[in-house]
């Protein structure tokens, strides 16, 4: 498929978006590394989405969804077909009946953290420091201080493959610890409905928030890009202890470190590739199992091809 005119991508008819070729992913994803899309739609709509979905299938190109990009390595050479980002995709619904909240699959989980804490809405003060989407948080089931979205999803809203709305409860995704049914699937998260609790002090809630907020701040190095943990909690351990006990703190292949503050962060120091995080990765899975014979699970998630060191 060829562009016409200067480059400049292709208007998705029916909507607003334009498809664009060849679009740095580096600008897309938290650790600032990663290769082109191929092509890259930015939706701002379920309908927009379906025309994008649409649009691929029409040209038989592969698809890729991205949120935040907050927990996601995308390989140097880029990712191939139609890349789709979701983070524009913006709505949020508080019904003060029920207590439940909907979510757009694109809105930011802090912001989202915050807006329901100045509301007086309990529930969702440990997601503040979560960099990430509603989309993204839903498909890994994303947690923090114990506490995960499993615990309060009451059901979400998907695009299926052949083009339709579908919605699907949180029992039907069959969470655990940090995945669901939903990884590796073809189905396309477009919102999600929370259950909070109204009616609390919203200076009460605000000062929880804060205090997560803070805690985050204080023992992890947000200061520097990085995709967050990187590991899961083999249990009954801590990957970070374990990684620190093994010696590897401050340790970099590349301008990629084991981060000095937390050591289940890895941290892009400046002019990392993604092959130095990639390779980063895999020496400290392999010095860990070496030292304690336990296997560390990434719980980033990593797209694309990648050159072993």
């Amino acid at each position: 498929m060829k562009v016409d005119g200067k480059n400049e991508g292709i208007p998705l008819s029916g909507t607003d978006c334009i498809i664009k070729p060849q679009v740095a992913l580096s600008a897309y994803t938290s650790y600032r590394v990663g290769g082109p899309a191929e092509w890259l739609v930015a939706p701002r709509s379920s309908e927009s989405l379906q025309a994008s979905v649409a649009y691929a299938k029409e040209h038989q190109l592969s698809i890729t969804v991205l949120g935040a990009g907050s927990n996601l390595l995308i390989s140097d050479d880029g990712i191939p077909g139609l890349v789709i980002a979701t983070r524009h995709m913006r709505h949020t619904n508080f019904d003060t009946e029920t207590g439940m909240v909907t979510f757009a699959a694109g809105e930011s989980i802090p912001a989202l953290a915050w807006a329901a804490a100045e509301l007086g809405w309990e529930g969702f003060e440990w997601a503040v420091g979560i960099p990430g989407t509603i989309g993204g948080a839903v498909v890994m089931n994303a947690g923090a201080h114990n506490s995960c979205i499993a615990d309060m999803l009451v059901s979400i809203e998907v695009l299926t493959p052949d083009g339709t709305l579908q919605i699907l409860s949180g029992e039907q995704l069959n969470y655990s610890y940090r995945t669901s049914v939903l990884q590796g699937s073809n189905l396309i998260v477009t919102q999600a409905t929370l259950q909070l609790q109204p009616g609390a002090d919203p200076a009460e809630v605000t000062a929880r928030t804060k205090q997560h907020k803070e805690h985050r701040l204080a023992t992890q190095p947000y200061h520097l890009p990085s995709c967050g943990s990187v590991f899961r909690n083999p249990t009954p351990h801590s990957a970070g202890r374990l990684i620190e006990q093994t010696g590897l703190k401050g340790f970099q292949i590349g301008q990629a470190q084991v981060a000095q503050r937390h050591a289940n962060f890895i941290v892009n120091c400046g002019g990392a590739t993604a092959n130095d995080i990639f390779n980063l990765i895999r020496h400290v899975q392999y010095q860990v199992q070496e030292r304690w014979s336990i296997g560390l699970h990434p719980e980033v998630k990593m797209m694309g091809e990648f050159q072993t060191a």
